[in-house]
């Protein structure tokens, strides 16, 4: 048995409801051991939301989901009810293909979203709702009640640069994100 991984349509807003009705149904029908996983690709993303930090998972691929599968034989009957149960989901579409033959994702592409998942769990991203360009006010820290323009933002430090002008002069000032809020 080749297990190989392809990613499968379904009602976006429904992926972990779906995955886990397919996976029950897989089980009660005996063939787990062809799909052994059914997964719903997500990261962790830290945002800020009414002054509060909060860490939520985000799905990398709305309204698809990833499933492990050993569906080449074509000829084989538990292949048929592999796909017969899946479609039997509701809210389940297709598998991702050309001319009705699911296409497997290589080992690469696995990799990379198993990685990014792992890594998020590790290390949530930092998400920051603004972008250069936006007015911000600073509500913390020294700079207290300025307004500024925001230069540069870093999600990976979680970091905003923002342009205040003090005595007349444009200064940059390094904040975290949670420091500033948009006007």
């Amino acid at each position: 048995m080749s297990h190989r991984w392809y990613f499968v349509r379904c009602q976006s807003g429904r992926e972990d409801s779906i995955a886990r009705n397919a996976s029950t149904r897989l089980k009660v029908s005996g063939l787990e051991d062809i799909v052994p996983q059914i997964l719903v690709p997500f990261e962790k993303v830290t945002d800020l939301k009414n002054g509060k930090k909060r860490t939520v998972s985000r799905k990398l691929y709305p309204g698809y989901l990833m499933v492990q599968a050993d569906i080449d034989d074509a000829e084989d009957n538990r292949t048929h009810m592999v796909r017969g149960t899946l479609r039997s989901v509701d809210g389940l579409r297709e598998f991702l293909g050309s001319g009705g033959e699911a296409t497997p994702l290589t080992e690469s592409e696995v990799s990379a979203i198993l990685a990014r998942m792992s890594d998020s769990e590790a290390r949530p991203q930092v998400r920051i709702g603004m972008q250069e360009g936006d007015l911000v006010k600073i509500k913390s820290g020294a700079f207290d009640g300025f307004d500024g323009t925001v230069d540069e933002v870093n999600a990976e430090k979680g970091t905003i640069r923002v342009v205040v002008t003090i005595f007349g002069r444009p200064t940059p000032v390094e904040l975290e994100y949670w420091e500033v809020e948009a006007v």
